[in-house]
Order: C-alpha cells, then sequence, then structure tokens
C-alpha cells in the first residue's frame, strides 16, 4: 500500500533518476577497477583477476541474503538508504585506502552490499507499478534504459576524471552518486510487498522451483557468452582482425545505443506476446551474432552484428528480470536479485574460460563455445513455465 501523497509524475521521476544514480555509480567503479587496482596499488595481474573474482563471489552472497531479508521487511526503501549509505563508505575507503588486502576483504563487502541497491529499487519499482495500478512492464523497462543510459556517459567519464585528476576524485564522484541516491531513495513510498503480490498479474500458483532453477542456468549462460565477448573482443579486433584499437570502443558503445529502442519495444511487444517467446527471440538474435563473430572480418560487418548483439542483451536485460518476477511474486526482492546474480556470476565463470580459450587456440575461439551456450540455454528456456 502507497502510503504518501507525492504527485505519480514525481514518484516515476525519483525512480528513473535512483535507476540512473546506482547505474552511474557502477560505470564508474567497473570500467576502471583493473587500471586502478594494477596503478595505485601495482597489483599483479593475477591479483587483479582474483580481486574480480572476490568482488563478484562477494557481491553474489551478500545481495542476496539481503534479498531474502528484504522480501520479509516492511519497508524496502530503508535497505536501499542503507545499501547506499554503505556504498558511500565503500567508495570512500578506495579513495583514500591503497591497501590490497584491506580493499578486497572491506572493500569489497562494503560495496557488495551496496550494490543491493540496484536489484531492490526494480523490486519496489514493480511493486509500486501493481499496488497503483500502473502498466509494470513499460515502467520497469522505462527504468532499464536508464542503466543502459549511464553506461554510455559513465565510462568515458569515469576515465576522463580519473586519468585527469585521480582516482581518489573519481571514488568521491561515484559515492556522491550513491549519496544523491540515498536521499532520493526517502521520497519514494512505503509498499507492502505483500499487498503488490496479490495485485500482480500472473498465474495463480507459485511456478516450481524447477522453472525458476532452468530460467536462472538460462540466463547465465546468455550472460557468460556476453562476458567472454566482453572480455575477447577488444583483443579479437586488435591482435587478429588488425582493425583500429577504437574500433571495440565503438562497438560497445553501438550496442549500448541500441539496447534502449530494445527495451522499449521489447516492453511494447509483451502486449502481445509472451515473456518466454520474446527470450526466445533475444536467444534467436544472439545465434546469428555469434555465427556472424566468427565470419565478420571487416568494419562495417561487425557494426551490422551489433543490432543482433543489441537484441539479444536489451530483450534479456530486461524481459528476464520480468521473467524472474512473474514467476516469483510473492518474492520480489529475491526474483530480482537472482536475475542480477546471473550477471555477476557470468563474470566468474566467464573470465577464466575466455583467457582460457584465447590461449590454448585464438580469441575469435571463444565465439564458438558461445554458439554452443546459446543453444543449450534456449533447451533451459523450453523448460520455464510460461507466463
Amino acid at each position: 500500500m502507497i502510503k504518501n501523497k507525492t504527485p505519480q509524475n514525481l514518484i516515476a521521476f525519483n525512480f528513473l533518476l535512483i535507476a540512473f544514480l546506482t547505474g552511474i555509480a557502477s560505470a564508474f567503479q567497473t570500467p576502471t577497477l583493473s587500471l586502478f587496482l594494477s596503478q595505485e596499488i601495482n597489483a599483479s595481474p593475477f591479483f587483479v583477476g582474483l580481486f574480480y573474482s572476490a568482488n563478484a563471489i562477494i557481491g553474489i552472497i551478500l545481495s542476496q541474503i539481503l534479498a531474502k531479508y528484504s522480501d520479509r521487511h516492511d519497508d524496502r526503501r530503508k535497505i536501499m538508504i542503507y545499501c547506499c549509505l554503505i556504498a558511500v563508505t565503500g567508495c570512500l575507503l578506495f579513495a583514500y585506502n591503497r591497501n590490497y588486502y584491506v580493499l578486497i576483504l572491506l572493500g569489497t563487502t562494503l560495496l557488495g552490499l551496496g550494490s543491493a541497491s540496484n536489484p531492490q529499487s526494480f523490486a519496489l519499482a514493480r511493486e509500486y507499478a501493481e499496488s497503483n495500478g500502473k502498466e509494470a512492464v513499460m515502467f520497469t523497462t522505462i527504468m532499464r534504459t536508464q542503466i543502459s543510459l549511464a553506461w554510455i556517459v559513465g565510462p568515458p567519464l569515469s576515465f576522463f576524471i580519473a586519468l585527469n585528476w585521480g582516482f581518489d576524485y573519481m571514488y568521491l564522484v561515484a559515492g556522491s552518486a550513491f549519496l544523491l541516491c540515498a536521499g532520493v531513495s526517502r521520497l519514494l513510498p512505503k509498499i507492502s510487498p505483500q499487498r503488490a503480490a496479490q495485485k500482480l498479474q500472473v498465474l495463480a500458483n507459485t511456478a516450481p522451483r524447477q522453472s525458476v532453477i532452468y530460467l536462472f542456468i538460462a540466463n547465465l549462460l546468455l550472460w557468460t557468452c556476453n562476458s567472454m565477448y566482453l572480455i575477447n573482443m577488444p583483443l579479437f579486433v586488435i591482435n587478429e582482425l588488425h582493425l583500429d584499437k577504437e574500433l571495440a570502443g565503438t562497438l560497445m558503445g553501438t550496442a549500448a545505443g541500441l539496447e534502449i529502442p530494445v527495451m522499449i519495444i521489447a516492453g511494447y511487444l509483451t502486449q502481445y506476446f509472451g515473456k518466454k517467446s520474446l527470450m526466445l527471440l533475444a536467444m534467436f538474435a544472439g545465434f546469428i551474432f555469434y555465427i556472424g563473430m566468427l565470419f565478420a572480418t571487416q568494419t562495417w560487418q561487425l557494426l551490422i552484428l551489433q543490432g543482433f548483439n543489441a537484441v539479444l542483451i536489451g530483450i534479456v536485460a530486461t524481459i528476464g528480470m520480468l521473467y524472474f518476477q512473474d514467476l516469483m511474486p510473492n518474492q520480489m526482492g529475491s526474483a530480482t536479485t537472482l536475475f542480477s546474480n546471473a550477471s555477476k556470476a557470468s563474470w566468474i565463470i566467464g573470465g577464466p574460460i575466455a583467457g582460457a580459450i584465447a590461449e590454448i587456440w585464438h580469441y575469435h575461439s571463444v565465439f564458438y563455445l558461445a554458439v554452443v551456450l546459446i543453444l543449450v540455454s534456449i533447451g533451459c528456456l523450453n523448460q520455464v513455465k510460461s507466463v
């Protein structure tokens, strides 16, 4: 139940602002982390990789524990505020501490708890939409586009600040985003998760645990493909295709830009097609994309293929999250965090695999595995209950 009288347009704007701010904070930290560890702490490549793995594992564990607690808590806003304030503390630690072991033990814990603010905001947004009679799919979709927008703006801005002013200023900006997010979270309405779940327009019975497991595996495989692609693609473009070094950034930016209209269109199409059908469409686009990457050799071919990549990521990033929420209507926090953790876990799996394949064979060899994983994910999705 909504407890305040804030105008609905202002509430919607606050949700969008929170999504953008958490996206900016993440887009500031993640792309520059390896540079920070190598330049500021003088960490070796092995310890850089270890830090990424520890950061992902700790974030997954803490966010999932917090998600289960949040679904039993009466006010999800408080959890979001606490998470943002904890993230501010984590950013301050990274800004002023240069001890590797302090950062990998304490820093990752603080940012791991802080990162839970993002899935919690999407869980609250879905509950707000259902409780208020708003169109939940499009509302969530528009929120998700804010993160894509943040990832278009954030990485180049973070590198500019870090390289020209220093990493301490960069982390202070990220901390400021979390602090502002905490302030905006106080303006959101208080909603009862149980009341929202009663109004959720899904099948009468909660989906079998087997459907949730298969959906998690399908998403994990899809995000693993994307992780391997992002890791190996720049090296593939430069070392094997011998194209411009700037092309890798252009390809990533093109895909990110195209994802936004794809998300909006996919949200609109849920009125006519089921989420399972749209997910299958995304997987088919992914199949074409990775097959194409095996044969593309010229810049224009790689650019065209980004359209298929955008369809894959744009649909999965939005519809995949909504699918989890529909399968788990009484556990909105856990559902959203499960989806988020599938993406985080993909880096733990994709990183070592991408590195090993490139070392044994070639950088583009990872695309063969991606094609296989896409086919397996299709098989897993076919076992999921339709909603």
